[in-house]
């Protein structure tokens, strides 16, 4: 109880504050024009800051915790979602008159995809948190979609674009070694996150209606095990979604290697150092002749 009070700190902490950082840092960089609102990033970011840390009851719903630190939870959880829409929308609206910036620059790409992300997996946090919708899909595998629609679309996404924009200057080269790479890399992940995230939706509204479906005799329906044996073929479209982000994450690792190929040449190149030219020998003046 004790943990969870404070226990949604791991993810504003963690997953959250930094990577809104990195957000407000290489947005404004790749979209070219200033942050759409300076003061509104401020508001944002007290409002996640002094909101975040209640929020941590919404995960231990309908448990032994008191119920008005369940409620508690959920109240907090539903207001956290106007800083996290604030902060996705002010990002996204960085983007007003630069959205061609789309086609050209695949890290652009990256981050604007995480930003939506970012405002879908708080919506449906935030919705999660309500308790009628917890008691369906609570200990289901709809959890595993919503932290990984956080994870591999917000929290990756944001981070290989502002890689993808900060490598080249990093490295001191003009641009990554290959933009098509880059274009390879944002669909795999992206069909990969979507593969991985829908089919445990389809998972855990599956295992929540199962498990609380009921005879007239008010006896349960199913075994337990007959929900994993329903969910399974959904578990090989995940594993599918994984490989599929895996081979992403080894295309940008090429990717990155050859634009440091350069870099790694200059570092290792040997400094030529000039060999001093040997000075003349002197010859010793002949010794005088005497008589």
């Amino acid at each position: 109880m004790v943990q969870w009070w404070y226990g949604h700190n791991a993810v504003a902490f963690f997953l959250t504050a930094g990577f809104l950082g990195m957000m407000y840092y290489f947005v404004p960089r790749q979209a070219q024009q200033p942050l759409w609102s300076y003061r509104f990033s401020i508001v944002n970011f007290w409002a996640l800051i002094s909101v975040y840390m209640w929020a941590g009851p919404h995960h231990l719903m309908y448990t032994a915790l008191p119920d008005w630190v369940q409620s508690v939870g959920m109240a907090f959880s539903l207001v956290l979602l106007m800083p996290s829409w604030g902060s996705a929308a002010n990002g996204l609206l960085t983007f007003n008159g630069s959205w061609h910036r789309l086609r050209e620059d695949p890290a652009a790409k990256f981050m604007v995809l995480a930003l939506v992300f970012y405002a879908a997996a708080t919506l449906e946090g935030s919705m999660m948190a309500i308790k009628t919708v917890n008691s369906l899909s609570h200990y289901t595998d709809w959890t595993i979609a919503h932290v990984h629609s956080g994870a591999l679309g917000w929290v990756a996404m944001i981070t290989i674009g502002s890689l993808y924009a900060m490598a080249p200057r990093a490295l001191g080269q003009p641009e990554m070694h290959s933009r098509r790479a880059m274009e390879a890399h944002f669909w795999l992940h992206t069909a990969g996150t979507l593969l991985y995230v829908i089919s445990m939706w389809a998972a855990g509204v599956t295992e929540g209606l199962m498990w609380r479906a009921t005879r007239p005799d008010g006896s349960l329906a199913y075994p337990f095990i007959d929900s994993l044996i329903a969910v399974k073929p959904l578990y090989v479209f995940r594993w599918f979604g994984g490989v599929l982000i895996l081979c992403g994450m080894v295309v940008m690792a090429w990717n990155l290697w050859h634009t440091a190929a350069a870099a790694r040449a200059h570092l290792i190149k040997p400094i030529p150092v000039p060999i001093p030219e040997p000075e003349p020998r002197q010859v010793p003046a002949p010794l005088p002749a005497y008589a």
